[in-house]
């Protein structure tokens, strides 16, 4: 008997690592790829317009990263569930995908080994890191319970950081307007906010502030 199949989309904007992907999930029995996207933004439409069950998103794509979509998608569509797939072994994007709402954090380093397993975790219900992201959480729950540290939620919200992304990407406020579907004076009062919360005081330092968190690539 056919066993149910997993309905995967793979989001990534190198054709290679797709067309990996693709080849890895699609020799499994019970996981077939439906759905493919190039960037993040194309990642979240195709995740809320087909029959999709899990989402496996690249941290860094253009438009918007795999953070954003993910938090988009868990959102929008909670029904499906969400991995993001990283080549960074980094505990900042680590906790970052936690937060967004993925089940799952896979190193593209270990994709032929953990891929499978944290597609299967992920649809069982079961959260999915890697070893040394699970002694990443541990390391970092303890060093926070010894300093008597208070864990605080996002300092910027899911606009501003968007605003962040397409900034350090060097679109101009008029392009962001456009792209966000948001007036100029919009963007320019996003910008100031987002300054004064980081304080920051220009693009230089909100770009490498961008890069820090993985919203682009360096």
């Amino acid at each position: 008997m056919t066993p149910l199949k997993t309905k995967i989309l793979i989001a990534d904007d190198h054709p290679i690592v797709l067309n990996g992907l693709r080849t890895v999930l699609n020799a499994q029995p019970d996981l077939v790829v439906v759905a493919e996207a190039t960037d993040g933004a194309q990642a979240v439409e195709r995740a809320l317009t087909e029959d999709v069950h899990l989402a496996i998103l690249d941290i860094s794509m253009p438009r918007m990263t795999g953070l954003q979509a993910a938090r988009e998608i868990t959102q929008r569509k909670p029904e499906v569930r969400v991995l993001i797939l990283s080549m960074h072994d980094n505990e900042q994007f680590l906790f970052e995908a936690i937060r967004a709402g993925a089940s799952g954090y896979v190193l593209k380093s270990s994709v032929d080994r953990d891929l499978v397993e944290a597609c299967r975790a992920t649809m069982r219900g079961q959260p999915f890191l890697y070893a040394g992201g699970v002694q990443a959480l541990m390391r970092e729950y303890l060093e926070r319970a010894r300093s008597g540290e208070v864990v605080h939620g996002e300092l910027l919200t899911p606009r501003e950081v968007e605003v962040v992304k397409l900034v350090a990407e060097a679109y101009t406020n008029d392009e962001i307007g456009a792209m966000l579907h948001i007036s100029k004076k919009t963007v320019e009062r996003h910008r100031a906010n987002i300054l004064e919360k980081l304080g920051m005081r220009d693009r230089v330092e909100l770009t490498r502030y961008a890069i820090r968190r993985g919203l682009i690539e360096p």
